[in-house]
């Protein structure tokens, strides 16, 4: 080792205590100094995006480490690490988007799934954005890969549609064969794959193949655990899985759209052990983290918004990051086809409409059906005046529901609800609105209440 890395590892050691352990490995740990001469130092970073994180973020951090280590340092330059020379020195995932979506998709390069572990090589820990709504998911998937099988097992990692989860733990997997290689083996499943595999193993006669496949791994990650719910044969044979896996020390890593609690077809066994190890949710991504994902999308595929643009949607849409990426295939096509720039005009109308669409589909009936499910009361119960305390949750979940997703008048929702008066629905409203904010069980149900009505439309 050279000076040069001797230092940036020094000043990398010392950064480490002041920052968060997500933010050092998303931000820094591809970092490298490349040049360290007349005063100035020269910083490469893997993309554009990490540059500009880093210099607004971390520049006074890194010139302050720099100079208590070498007061020969004056400055502190960036530089984008393909930008050093003619080849880069780390190939893109992603490619740039040609003009012309065809089907007004983002265009991504084709990679091969690994048809050993099942996992595709496009997820990465590099390209997932970490932020409070998933800071102690990603926090717990990093000491994981650090510890496989003797840290957090199994690892249950929860959300809705659309938020990162299956980015994350596939994500896991790549991480751990590339610092592993051939020494630690790793399975990624669906829920629906393994079902499959179950009932083919039965109809086949051949129990003992699907045994060999599954247990004789160090690590398996499975995505979706909910499908299997009320599976009888599959939850059976997934819990002696499991067991001969937890047993042995092996890694397990699961992803659902729901804690184990809140999937009511589950085995009680089953949930016992999911409930044994880490459990940490993936929430809605906040301002902040939605305008870093819309910037890291845009620049993967070599694309440019103004920076009004980029609040207008980080501002109107705060559901999930693939609605997000929906949202931008829709803006990139209209700019791809009409030759036009994109002004805050065009972005707000574009948005309006996209979002009215979905709007449009949903019905108070798929709410009201979706909360009464979740709850497991009747449809009458919600809407009728008994006040039990089983039914004030509920209702008042549904009175927000009704305003939120539809933007329905509080006398409509007061009338729905009741035939109530309409101060009610406003105090409803209210109540959750606020409680949501500060009761990550509450936000957790209301988004999980969310998926169900959507998943409807």
């Amino acid at each position: 080792m050279n000076d040069r890395e001797e230092l940036w590892q020094a000043v990398l050691s010392d950064i480490e205590l002041k920052i968060s352990r997500p933010n050092f490995l998303t931000w820094l740990k591809n970092s490298r100094l490349v040049e360290n001469q007349d005063g100035i130092a020269m910083v490469a970073l893997p993309n554009n995006f990490a540059k500009e994180w880093v210099e607004v973020k971390y520049h006074k951090l890194i010139l302050g480490s720099m100079r208590d280590l070498s007061g020969s340092i004056k400055k502190v330059e960036y530089v984008v690490e393909g930008n050093l020379s003619k080849k880069p020195l780390r190939q893109k995932i992603v490619k740039r988007a040609p003009i012309g979506f065809g089907d007004g998709q983002l265009a991504f390069q084709e990679m091969r799934v690994d048809p050993k572990t099942n996992l595709n090589p496009r997820y990465t820990l590099n390209s997932f954005i970490v932020g409070p709504f998933n800071e102690l998911a990603h926090s717990a998937t990093a000491a994981i890969i650090e510890n496989v099988g003797v840290k957090y097992n199994p690892l249950f990692i929860y959300g809705g549609v659309g938020l990162g989860k299956t980015h994350l733990i596939q994500a896991a997997g790549n991480e751990i064969m590339s610092l592993y290689k051939d020494a630690v083996r790793v399975k990624y499943v669906t829920s629906e794959k393994f079902t499959n595999d179950v009932v083919w193993a039965i109809r086949n006669g051949r129990a003992e193949e699907i045994k060999k496949n599954y247990r004789d791994v160090d690590v398996l990650i499975i995505d979706d655990i909910q499908f299997i719910g009320g599976k009888e044969k599959t939850e059976e044979e997934f819990f002696h899985t499991f067991n001969a896996l937890h047993e042995n020390n092996k890694q397990i890593i699961i992803s659902s759209d729901r804690p184990p609690r809140a999937i009511p077809t589950l085995e009680e066994r089953l949930r016992s052990r999911f409930e044994g190890g880490m459990i940490v949710d993936i929430s809605y991504p906040e301002y902040e983290s939605r305008v870093a994902i819309i910037k890291t999308k845009l620049q993967e595929h070599g694309v440019e918004l103004d920076d009004s643009s980029i609040d207008i949607i980080a501002k109107r849409v705060q559901k999930n990051i693939r609605e997000i990426e929906g949202i931008l295939n829709k803006l990139l096509f209209y700019q791809t086809t009409y030759k036009k720039a994109l002004d805050t005009n065009t972005v707000d109308r574009i948005i309006a409409e996209a979002t009215q669409q979905s709007m449009n589909k949903v019905s108070p009936s798929q709410i009201i059906k979706a909360v009464s499910a979740f709850f497991e009361i009747s449809s009458n119960d919600l809407l009728g005046r008994a006040r039990n305390k089983e039914f004030v949750e509920p209702r008042q979940i549904a009175m927000f529901l009704f305003r939120d997703m539809l933007s329905m008048s509080y006398p409509d929702i007061a009338n729905r609800v009741g035939k109530r008066d309409h101060t009610t629905a406003i105090y409803a409203y209210k109540k959750i609105d606020s409680g949501i904010k500060g009761s990550s069980d509450l936000s957790q149900k209301i988004m999980m209440i969310k998926e169900v009505v959507n998943k409807t439309v």
